[in-house]
């Protein structure tokens, strides 16, 4: 692993107390009016500075940017926003309700030298998805004109004997947090600033060697690097060569991953019927109870019996349901033999070389390009279809014409794709819930850096 090393974080309220009001969701998952209602709440929310543009999935104008930066000098100038003096890191918990069960997801906040993607000595930084270039246009802009990063990039590592985990949660059981939020989405957050010299030694120790799998953030760790290259020739001390991230042990038992399912337009020939002609020798399809909110269960079932790949089918404009999968085994083995088959059996690599290049874009769509959307549920999937702005919406508009659900990757083919220096496709993981926005700003230059708290 890169080094950990302890930050001089930029907070709201000198870091202590309840800043629901200020902190906010990750910029990829908000729209226009979720970001007006966080500012009607509090015009000072992070928000205005982490979001200038929307949607953050392609690059906005440069007074976007400008006006960010030009908050994020008033939010300090007013003592709203104040750097510490000492550098820490910060033990940070999420209590959340996920699938009917409660949980409490641990980990720390602190920065690693930031270097490239890729296995290394003694531990690397390693993805696992590929990423768009609209949104590392818009955060490297945002990155350039506020010189900060506003939002922690989401990181797992193995800890397999978790010693990393359990101090953490030794902390946090050893008094109260310094600062608190309670987010829309129902989930607390919880932060305990550590600057004890000893307890941040002993978390570099539990994390020597280890590699980094980024979890959530690739877009912005991307631009992290991007941003630290164009700078040139910088001293080793910079606040440009470290990135801001939140920590998380795979070990640690609130750990809860959620699906990000596909929902496909624009196919100019695209109905129901067609699909499932078109897929005839790809996928079986049959179908089954037309009830989107029991799509999971009646997957599960049909894995069970195929033992294989199981996807759901939802038509929009007739609101018929199905269960399909793949029609041979190993159909991505012909085309992809050199990659691993842990990827080959992905449900997102079957849908986007499988269905998405082999049945719909050349069958339904003159060979041309599909679009997509990408949201976490099924309420998510339905509200789509009736035509409301989510952060998930189609990207370059259009009518949505079919989802397909899948089931949550799991954490193995996380840990097995990046190790084999293998990329998923994009929006493969959703690690639930997302890290808040806000309860920390990671300063980029010695002048930011310098502002007196």
């Amino acid at each position: 692993m890169p080094q950990v090393h302890p930050f001089r974080a930029v907070q709201f309220n000198q870091g202590q107390g309840d800043v629901s009001n200020l902190v906010a969701p990750p910029y990829d998952v908000l729209d226009k009016s979720a970001k007006a209602k966080l500012l009607d709440r509090d015009p000072n929310n992070v928000v205005a500075i982490d979001l200038p543009h929307v949607p953050a999935k392609e690059l906005g104008p440069k007074s976007a940017y400008e006006g960010a930066a030009t908050q994020l000098t008033t939010l300090l100038e007013s003592g709203t926003l104040t750097q510490r003096d000492t550098p820490a890191m910060f033990a940070y918990r999420q209590t959340f309700e996920f699938q009917g069960e409660t949980y409490n997801r641990c980990g720390m906040a602190a920065t690693l030298d930031t270097v490239p993607f890729g296995a290394r000595e003694g531990g690397g930084i390693l993805a696992h998805e590929q990423t768009f270039g609209g949104p590392k246009e818009d955060r490297k802009a945002l990155m350039e004109s506020t010189r900060a990063q506003m939002s922690p990039i989401f990181g797992l590592h193995p800890d397999e004997d978790s010693k990393a985990t359990d101090l953490v949660r030794d902390i946090m059981e050893s008094r109260n947090p310094d600062m608190t939020a309670k987010s829309d989405d129902g989930v607390t957050h919880e932060v305990w600033t550590v600057d004890n010299p000893d307890q941040i030694k002993r978390y570099q120790e539990a994390l020597a060697g280890e590699d980094v799998f980024v979890a959530d953030g690739h877009h912005r760790y991307t631009t992290a690097i991007n941003y630290l290259e164009s700078l040139g020739d910088l001293p080793s001390d910079h606040p440009a060569r470290r990135t801001m991230f939140v920590l998380i042990s795979m070990n640690d038992p609130g750990l809860a991953i959620g699906p990000t399912h596909r929902v496909l337009g624009g196919m100019k020939h695209y109905d129901i019927d067609a699909f499932q002609q078109a897929s005839a020798g790809l996928l079986n399809i049959e179908p089954i109870d037309n009830d989107p909110q029991t799509f999971l269960p009646q997957m599960e079932t049909l894995a069970q019996r195929e033992k294989t790949n199981v996807f759901g089918i939802y038509d929009y404009a007739t609101g018929l349901c199905f269960g399909a999968w793949p029609a041979t085994p190993d159909p991505l083995g012909d085309q992809f033999g050199d990659k691993s088959e842990a990827w080959r059996t992905l449900d997102v690599a079957l849908i986007q070389h499988l269905i998405v290049e082999e049945i719909c874009a050349p069958e339904l769509n003159d060979g041309n390009d599909i679009k997509w959307a990408f949201p976490h549920s099924i309420d998510e999937v339905l509200a789509i279809g009736r035509g409301e702005e989510t952060g998930s919406a189609i990207q370059g508009g259009g009518k949505p014409q079919v989802a397909i659900i899948v089931r949550p990757t799991p954490l193995e083919a996380v840990r097995d794709i990046s190790r084999a220096g293998e990329l998923m496709p994009q929006k493969s993981t959703f690690f639930y819930p997302k890290l808040a926005t806000g309860l920390w700003i990671n300063p980029l230059t010695p002048e930011l850096a310098g502002t007196p708290a």
